[in-house]
């Protein structure tokens, strides 16, 4: 059977957001526990260079639901809103975005898989892909990306997350 694009992106796609949704409710529980300010632990960074927990969570969303909506359109560019700054609103982000994923259609993703997508910063950085090179080689490895580097900045403040936290419900076949 041959795996058409949507079926190698959006699945994934939905899984990852799944599993961060489960992330932020640990996080959540554990602030509260803690006593920590939801602002505070949102902005807890990895590294000095690296933005803040709230981007990463927002970046779940950039490069899955806002990525497809942008190749339809032939055009990629960084989201440069700000981060939500509370748990109500990184988690009405994610649900924003998984609504957006169930909402895509596989026929019409696959038929964009061939079409040009430009990823811009600016004037001065330009890159071409096609829908599904970008898809595949840009979004999808940003996506795990977010997603682990949210994981990470969590365990790093003491949040009890396992593995199975980050690869959420898996799509395997029942006995």
């Amino acid at each position: 059977m041959a795996l058409g694009l949507y079926d190698a992106v959006v699945p994934n796609f939905v899984q990852v957001v799944q599993s961060v949704q489960g992330i932020l409710d640990k996080a959540q529980a554990w602030a509260e526990q803690e006593g920590m300010a939801q602002e505070d632990l949102l902005a807890v960074r990895l590294a000095p260079d690296m933005l803040p927990l709230a981007y990463q969570f927002k970046s779940c969303w950039t490069h899955s639901a806002h990525a497809i909506a942008q190749c339809g359109e032939g055009r990629f560019s960084p989201h440069v809103d700000p981060a939500p700054t509370t748990f109500d609103g990184v988690r009405e982000l994610l649900d924003k975005t998984l609504s957006a994923l169930e909402a895509v259609e596989p026929q019409t993703l696959d038929a964009m898989a061939d079409r040009t997508v430009v990823f811009s910063i600016g004037e001065k950085y330009r890159l071409d892909f096609t829908v599904q090179n970008f898809l595949l080689s840009f979004s999808t490895p940003n996506v795990f990306f977010h997603a682990a580097t949210a994981y990470d900045i969590l365990r790093m403040q003491g949040v009890a997350l396992q593995k199975r936290d980050f690869l959420g419900r898996m799509r395997s076949e029942p006995r």
